[in-house]
């Protein structure tokens, strides 16, 4: 069975696909669902089902498969009857476990996962700091850095006030200028640029480190 939606409309009286107990039909539905997007909030019985099959090996799960084909698989026609559990019954995969029990259970693991996948993710974010050389021995660096710091980007910021001036050769100073920005929506690539684009006042823009946090 791989139709979604008929699926859920068979889970939603039974807590496998088979009847009581896992079966062939278990492992080829879960196989299926694996291609797709199960949603919780569409087709909760599904991703409780979904979840419950998921916590047991593969091993496990070609057990049902092949105890199937042999004709031992328990469960017998949907909404069945569970057998009646014997002493060395192999095929007991819960032991004492009541249904309703694991079936809670199943439901609350399935609401778990929906709140963790709807829980808002931080923003990727980046600082680099950049090393900034002057055209020649007349800029002003304290001007540059304040011509840099007003270049305006959702998700850029400039660390203002926190910039030096390094000494290279024959009075000539590099400016160093640092800034953090969110991935998605800064290429640094681009701010490099921009800065570069102030040519009458900066002669190159090397990135001296590139730190993800």
């Amino acid at each position: 069975m791989s139709d979604i939606d008929a699926l859920e409309k068979t889970l939603a009286s039974q807590q496998w696909v088979g009847g009581a107990m896992p079966s062939n039909a278990d492992t080829e539905a879960y196989t299926a669902a694996l291609t797709k997007d199960v949603d919780a909030s569409t087709h909760p019985n599904v991703f409780a089902w979904f979840t419950l099959c998921y916590k047991f090996s593969d091993a496990v799960r070609n057990s049902w498969a092949a105890a199937a084909a042999g004709g031992k698989a328990k469960g017998g026609k949907k909404g069945g009857k569970a057998a009646p559990k014997k002493d060395d019954d192999e095929m007991d995969l819960f032991g004492d476990d009541d249904d309703e029990e694991s079936a809670a259970a199943a439901k609350e693991a399935a609401a778990k996962a929906k709140a963790k996948k709807n829980k808002v993710k931080p923003p990727e974010m980046s600082l680099i700091i950049f090393e900034v050389k002057p055209l020649d021995d007349t800029t002003n660096l304290d001007d540059l850095a304040k011509r840099i710091f007003a270049l305006k980007q959702e998700g850029l910021i400039w660390k203002h006030g926190d910039y030096k001036k390094i000494p290279v050769a024959y009075g000539i100073f590099k400016l160093i200028v640092g800034f953090s920005c969110e991935d998605s929506k800064v290429s640094v690539d681009d701010v490099q640029e921009q800065v570069e684009g102030l040519d009458d006042m900066v002669q190159s823009v090397e990135i001296a480190s590139f730190t993800k946090i």
